[in-house]
């Protein structure tokens, strides 16, 4: 009998904490979860809106004229020129904002995407890679190369 007393005493405790520790572990991640949220949303939201008022205004249009020869090359049309800047320049979610104001097909969304999976946040990146001995230079020259190259490459094959 002094066996089952122990055995259902060092049960309890035991599931009570389990299901403490879901508790906490859910609580946590809807925290983390609404941090990361707000701090996207920071960023994607007032670019989405200022693309929307460049969509409206000449200067979307002006932009689009200057980059068409170069992003036709790559097989975009002019005013994606700004969601490359964009993430070339802050970051991968500015360009999703700009992205969702701009009507582009699969095919343009995809070159988008490979080009800037090898040329984002080229200011913060190389930085960083400036911190760790790396030629500067060097890095932006290959990171930037593969983006157009990839960018070349993905309008012929697709």
């Amino acid at each position: 009998m002094g066996e089952n007393c122990l055995k259902d005493s060092s049960l309890k405790p035991e599931n009570n904490k389990n299901s403490w520790d879901y508790k906490q572990t859910i609580i946590k991640g809807l925290k983390s979860g609404l941090n990361t949220t707000w701090t996207l949303a920071k960023i994607i939201i007032p670019v989405y809106f200022a693309v929307t008022i460049l969509k409206h205004t000449f200067l979307l249009e002006a932009i689009s004229n200057i980059f068409k020869p170069f992003m036709n090359i790559v097989g975009l049309p002019g005013e994606a020129a700004i969601v490359l800047v964009l993430g070339n320049m802050v970051n991968l979610y500015a360009a999703l904002g700009s992205i969702a104001t701009l009507t582009l097909t699969s095919k343009e969304i995809t070159i988008i995407a490979v080009m800037l999976s090898f040329s984002h946040s080229l200011f913060m990146e190389t930085a960083v890679a400036k911190k760790t001995g790396i030629n500067v230079v060097v890095i932006l020259f290959i990171r930037l190369s593969l983006a157009i190259l990839s960018g070349l490459i993905l309008n012929i094959l697709l």
